[in-house]
């Protein structure tokens, strides 16, 4: 049986493109709306760790700069140790709007696990990407 692969959110955000990139590629943005707390080095292959007051800590690694359209990134899937080499790929796509901008959110790479790995990370995922992306219009909004 196929697992699906990709999980793929769309949001319409009455922000301009420049505004959305930086809540998306900068400490102050991602240690926001993502975390608690953030550190970005915005470069191909540059590293931003993301902690939260619950202690929890998420690291990516910045796969795909195109400011301010694209921006894309590798990190640790959920559920699985830390120093489990399986990643999920999440792409960031912005695109003007006459009203802001339209962003929309792949992540993909689920299809590499097992059933109950992939049940975890894929429902753990999907509901996290609603809940988050909540928090960035949230966030945005608040800028105004």
């Amino acid at each position: 049986m196929a697992f699906p692969d990709r999980i793929e959110r769309k949001l319409e955000l009455p922000h301009p493109p420049e505004r959305v990139w930086a809540a998306l590629t900068t400490a102050e943005g991602l240690g926001t709306w993502f975390g608690n707390e953030a550190t970005i080095d915005l470069r191909l292959g540059g590293q931003a760790t993301m902690t939260w007051t619950s202690g929890d800590k998420a690291t990516f690694t910045v796969e795909l700069l195109e400011p301010p359209r694209v921006f894309g990134y590798t990190w640790n899937i959920s559920g699985l140790p830390a120093d489990d080499p399986r990643r999920t790929y999440v792409e960031f796509t912005l695109e003007p709007t006459g009203a802001g901008t339209t962003l929309t959110v792949v992540e993909s790479g689920f299809a590499q696990l097992p059933e109950d790995a992939h049940a975890k990370a894929f429902g753990s995922n999907s509901d996290g990407w609603t809940s988050e992306l909540g928090e960035l219009a949230a966030y945005l909004d608040g800028l105004s």
